[in-house]
């Protein structure tokens, strides 16, 4: 029973947590953080104990499903520069320069597991720089890019980090062994996620219950992810390409009945595994700290410190030599970028580099680490020390950051969605030009003042109840969603302005009885 009472006394405290947080407008991860750390000093609680095996898949799989799910393919393309230069050198510099701090304050530490502790810091988080993002308004083209680094930099920095794990464990490794295995691992993670992706959706749209789809819908995250790791290939990277695929064809084959009840319950699980990952690695911290005298203490609160700042300046450091080296390219006319706004200014690059927060994916990596591993307990304590030193300073300090440099965005989203709403409602009254009934007429008469006002007002949608729920609305609706997956199709919206305008159909579709 005080296993019961002690999960629910987290849940409701998380939940208060992250009140708080968004009163004060900061990330909730940082308030999570902060209870994880408290939690290793409350009297009597609890100690629990998770494999190290299943850490990975319990926390990472799911959220890296419902971070790529909404990426947007058009995106991640226009931004290839700025996101590859991210996720491989950024990724690759910051392990290099914590492992250097490392085997200097530790020179017993052997170099493999110093690389594993880099690699393990390495990957900012998405959900701590999303929660910030959310409340103001930066340019489009810098969010797209901090969201398609946070998806691809944990492949990236998951790789090194079985590298280093596997020549600890081995004792030697070569790389002329490993180098083709890697490759083929790569090559092989993209083709099962393509695989996976067109053929669990036949039988995922078999399943026509919420309640079943859903938990059909976390049964095969986990089973995609497992089934990789089986095989050798990457899971993070077979799980990305396999959530972008079916969200392709997700638009198309899922009813709104089912959607929307399972975008809610993914966001909440989402939600309880950050928790439940910040809860744990505290509870980690408590007999990690009992365990060491004063002296060690301080020696590993000062070896915090300086890798922390590390992994601070050496993102500043990259992504200042990566904006100064393409003015240089573009000044002697090397380069020519299709988009002027394609160099960040400094004070963008200011707040890219100040986006760098870690969070779920660290914590779920230190605890993957083999019961034995060297220096484990230094490791997990660094892990947890960079995450809540960044969630703290970089998340308390990045929206007033923002706010005074005055960054502003020219919403590209909401002319995208005011164009999809207009194409939208065009196809819905062409569904229903012909039909000659009073029911039609004044269903016409609303999608024409919709369309009157759509070029105005971006965050509109359509009004609900003004008609009694019939097949005339479903008919006017599905001709209206085909459109819009048209449009995204063809690239004319990317998947931000798809989502939003999705969400309007789907809730006019569960008014008209869908």
């Amino acid at each position: 029973m005080s296993t019961f009472e002690w999960i629910i006394a987290l849940l409701l405290g998380a939940v208060a947590l992250s009140a708080a947080a968004r009163r004060i407008k900061v990330p909730y991860p940082t308030f999570l953080a902060i209870g994880g750390a408290l939690i290793a000093f409350v009297p009597n609680s609890p100690s629990w104990t998770l494999e190290p095996d299943l850490a990975l898949a319990l926390f990472v799989a799911p959220v890296l499903m419902d971070a790529a799910f909404d990426t947007s393919l058009r995106d991640l393309r226009n931004n290839w520069v700025p996101v590859s230069t991210l996720v491989v050198a950024a990724v690759g510099l910051t392990t290099i320069g914590v492992a250097f701090v490392a085997h200097r304050l530790m020179p017993d530490m052997p170099w493999a597991a110093a690389i594993a502790l880099g690699a393990i810091v390495a990957p900012p988080d998405a959900a701590a720089a999303v929660a910030i993002l959310s409340q103001v308004k930066l340019p489009y083209r810098m969010v797209k890019v901090l969201e398609g680094e946070s998806l691809l930099n944990d492949a990236s920095a998951l790789l090194i980090y079985r590298i280093a794990v596997g020549a600890v464990v081995m004792e030697h490794l070569k790389w002329s062994e490993v180098a083709p295995t890697i490759a083929l691992g790569l090559v092989g993670s993209v083709l099962a996620g393509l695989l996976a992706g067109r053929i669990i959706p036949l039988f995922l749209e078999r399943v026509k219950e919420a309640p079943s789809a859903i938990i059909v819908q976390f049964a095969t995250t986990f089973m995609v992810w497992i089934a990789a790791e089986h095989l050798g290939l990457s899971g993070i990277l077979t799980i990305v390409v396999y959530a972008i695929t079916i969200a392709r064809t997700a638009g198309a084959r899922m009813p709104a009945r089912l959607r929307v009840p399972s975008y809610a319950v993914w966001e909440t699980i989402v939600f309880v595994l950050n928790v439940l990952a910040f809860m744990l690695i505290g509870m980690q911290m408590r007999p990690i700290w009992t365990r060491l005298d004063t002296e060690v203490r301080w020696e590993y609160c000062v070896a915090a410190a300086w890798i922390l700042l590390t992994v601070v300046l050496v993102r500043l450091a990259w992504i200042t030599f990566y904006r100064t080296t393409l003015r240089v390219l573009i000044a002697r006319g090397l380069y020519h970028p299709k988009d002027p706004k394609a160099v960040a200014s400094p004070k963008g690059g200011l707040i890219i580099s100040w986006c760098g927060m870690r969070g779920l994916v660290t914590l779920a990596t230190a605890f993957a680490l083999p019961e034995n591993f060297p220096y484990r307990d230094f490791i997990v304590f660094i892990a947890f020390a960079v995450v809540l030193g960044s969630l703290i300073i970089q998340g308390l300090t990045l929206r007033p950051l923002i706010l005074a440099f005055g960054l502003k965005d020219d919403d590209p989203v909401g002319l995208e969605v005011a164009r999809a709403r207009a194409v939208a409602y065009r196809a819905a009254l062409d569904a229903i030009e012909d039909d000659p009934s009073e029911e039609a007429e004044i269903l016409r008469l609303e999608y024409r003042a919709i369309l009157m006002q759509a070029d105005d007002d971006p965050d509109g949608g359509i009004a609900h109840g003004r008609l009694p729920a019939d097949a005339l609305r479903l008919r006017a609706i599905e001709a209206a969603r085909k459109s819009i997956l048209g449009l995204r199709d063809t690239e004319v919206i990317g998947d931000d302005a798809f989502h939003r305008v999705e969400e309007e159909l789907d809730r006019a579709e569960l008014s008209a009885g869908g």
